[in-house]
């Protein structure tokens, strides 16, 4: 086995770390990429944003475009159903908010998207996916931003996509595919097929990133070992654990990953997230905001239920310092978490689509607008 890649390339753009924060909606704000940037080096997506409420002007959409000093690239996720929109969204994404890398979603497997055609079920209409990728494949490359996609291996087994959808985004000019191994009705249930992304390694010439199943550091070595695949994209395998991206920039580095933090160190990482998300909503707000990772924090750790329960109803730094001050600092990290699944599971389930999606690989009429909803995922 040749060694593996230290860095990523993206047409001229150069990621230190092969590394890729996946959006995640309601986590992958501007404070938890900035904890992220600060653990390691990589490539730290924004939250998906659609291209329709990003042209329209939608508030919500440009707010979350804010990014920290330490993100030296702006990244992006957008999505979209219409070529037209995307081309728009993409041009206002590089010569109005300096974006450096723009990532198409495909891979959402939503119900209520699906059911219109978008999300993970769009690659199935093969020439509006190409449509797609060459509009906002031209509308970056004035700017020489890099255009990624990221899907699915399709809708079901018996409806594969991938390998067709990467020959497409490589003809239309993107410079990466990123394939998350499972269908759309595994949601995010059982394995992950890795073998999925070696066949597409070997059936483009574009770099691949892997995503799926990636807990630990030695996850990401062995995916990147067993498929050949150019890159990770790491998602709910950081949630609670930011310092994941630390032990990645170490192990490809080949260097000695740390040991196993402590629950002193989790509670000053935890009290940093804080911090930083009150920087960019305020105290409260900020604290509101973090309620929802204490559990991923505290995951398999002693913390008590009462002092779990009052964390979920913080609001305050003052508050928010005396709980964790009742937490055992010395208390060693739970080792029957490593490895283990994190975030959102589920079983699988048939995927929604609409009537007669599957008669054809080409689209008869245009996708309803529910088809573009900003329910993240893939």
């Amino acid at each position: 086995m040749s060694a593996l890649p230290s860095t990523l390339r993206l047409n001229d753009l150069e990621v230190a770390v092969p590394v890729v924060l996946a959006p995640m909606a309601g986590v992958t704000n501007v404070a938890f990429r900035q904890l992220c940037a600060e653990q390691g080096a990589g490539l730290y997506v924004c939250e998906m944003i659609t291209s329709r409420g990003l042209v329209e002007g939608d508030r919500t959409s440009l707010q979350m475009l804010t990014f920290a000093d330490n993100e030296a690239v702006r990244s992006v996720q957008l999505y979209g159903i219409d070529p037209v929109y995307i081309g728009k969204a993409v041009e206002i994404l590089c010569a109005e908010h300096g974006v450096g890398h723009v990532d198409l979603n495909f891979g959402c497997p939503v119900p209520k998207v699906t059911r219109k055609g978008g999300g993970a079920a769009l690659p199935w209409k093969s020439t509006l996916l190409g449509e797609i990728l060459t509009s906002a494949v031209r509308a970056a490359e004035p700017y020489g931003v890099p255009v990624t996609m990221k899907t699915r291996k399709g809708i079901d087994d018996e409806h594969l996509t991938y390998l067709d959808a990467g020959r497409m985004a490589q003809d239309a000019g993107c410079a990466a595919i990123g394939l998350h191994g499972r269908t759309a009705a595994q949601h995010y249930s059982g394995r992950a097929d890795w073998d999925a992304i070696a066949k597409l390694k070997d059936a483009v010439d574009i770099p691949v990133l892997g995503n799926g199943d990636i807990w630990e550091a030695a996850d990401a070595l062995e995916m990147m070992e067993q498929t050949g695949c150019d890159g990770v994209i790491v998602g709910r395998g950081c949630l609670g654990r930011p310092w994941l991206f630390r032990d990645l920039a170490a192990a490809f580095a080949g260097e000695t990953v740390q040991g196993l933090p402590t629950l002193g160190d989790v509670a000053a990482v935890m009290r940093r997230h804080a911090e930083l998300l009150g920087e960019h909503l305020g105290e409260e707000r900020g604290c509101i905001e973090f309620r929802k990772h204490v559990a991923w924090y505290l995951k398999g750790f002693a913390a008590g239920s009462v002092v779990r329960e009052r964390l979920g109803t913080v609001s305050s730094y003052a508050a928010l310092d005396d709980l964790l001050a009742l937490l055992d600092p010395s208390e060693p990290y739970p080792v029957d978490q490593l490895g283990v699944p994190r975030g959102r599971q589920g079983t699988p389930r048939k995927v929604v689509l609409p009537d007669g999606w599957l008669r054809s690989r080409e689209l008869t009429a245009p996708l309803a607008a529910g088809a573009e909803d900003a329910t993240s995922g893939g």
